[in-house]
């Protein structure tokens, strides 16, 4: 076959002919255009103005292949091997979850928490479970005074947000671990954390087996990381810290509960673009007491 021909056999002599490969592998034609302009270089209003404009037969071949792999499903960010989130052009895979544009709420009410409460060198922010590293490289490059610390159980992970740290050059902090486990002894100003949160039984996970299973879902109710966070939280945090958790949309009654039990303070939700419930945090008082007695009773709790 001519590599430059789609699976249906039809030439990709120019951007008109991927426009109509695309239709007719049931690609969207906005994910038609984002391909075309990423492997030719050029912008969507360019490509509206010559459709007649040829591509040379590597790019055919790649944009054949780009195409597959958007009909059979996969995410366009992987396909494409990026990802803007707060105009920041991070480095996606397969190693790590897509970062989605609802996140951003997560990072605004971090950076309203930090111009509110803190500044300077002494503020120090940890995201729990970075993937790409966008939370963490979004703060960082918001406030540079800001001390960010990322961390990740998957070297994989790690090594892609390192990548990007580097290529945006933002200095950030890696450490590899689970949650709050690799952060022995340490306290910061504000935490941060987008865990999976998908239930096991939520019928939107099979629209998403192309991301890491890990990253969406934790099994069972959905609420298993986001216990993790909030229970070992106090030991890490200094007092009038603020913790703040992404969640799916039907979660955060079950959310602010955790936050309330644990002791945290003014705990509220934010909502989304959409107006879905999207994230809860609360601030830690700094109670010694209440932290001794509660890490006391850690592993107790998880006995039960």
């Amino acid at each position: 076959m001519n590599p430059a021909a789609p699976a249906d056999g039809a030439p990709l002599g120019c951007v008109a002919d991927v426009l109509a490969a695309a239709r007719r592998a049931g690609v969207a034609r906005l994910d038609a255009q984002l391909l075309l302009t990423h492997h030719l270089r050029r912008t969507r209003a360019w490509l509206l103005a010559h459709d007649d404009a040829p591509i040379e037969s590597p790019i055919a071949a790649t944009l054949r292949d780009a195409l597959a792999r958007r009909a059979a499903g996969e995410p366009l960010a992987y396909v494409i091997g990026m990802q803007s989130f707060r105009g920041l052009a991070l480095q996606v895979g397969t190693g790590v979850l897509v970062p989605r544009p609802e996140t951003e709420v997560l990072v605004e009410w971090a950076l309203e928490r930090l111009a509110a409460c803190h500044s300077g060198s002494d503020t120090s922010v940890v995201d729990l479970g970075t993937g790409s590293g966008a939370i963490a490289l979004a703060v960082k490059q918001a406030r540079p005074d800001t001390a960010v610390c990322a961390t990740d159980r998957s070297a994989a992970a790690l090594a892609m947000a390192r990548r990007n740290a580097l290529q945006l050059g933002l200095d950030v902090e890696l450490v590899q671990g689970d949650w709050w486990g690799c952060l022995e002894g340490r306290r910061f100003t504000l935490a941060l954390a987008n865990p999976p949160y998908v239930a096991e039984s939520d019928p939107h996970l099979s629209l998403l087996q192309h991301e890491p299973q890990d990253a969406l879902t934790p099994g069972g109710d959905g609420l298993d990381a986001l216990r993790a966070i909030v229970a070992a939280a106090p030991a890490h945090l200094l007092p009038g810290a603020w913790l703040l958790l992404e969640h799916g949309h039907d979660q955060p009654e079950a959310v602010r509960s955790l936050l309330v039990g644990r002791g945290f303070q003014q705990v509220e939700t934010r909502v989304d673009l959409a107006g879905l419930a999207r994230c809860t945090g609360g601030v830690w008082p700094g109670d010694t007491d209440s932290i001794l007695r509660s890490s006391a009773e850690l592993p107790r709790r998880a006995a039960l």
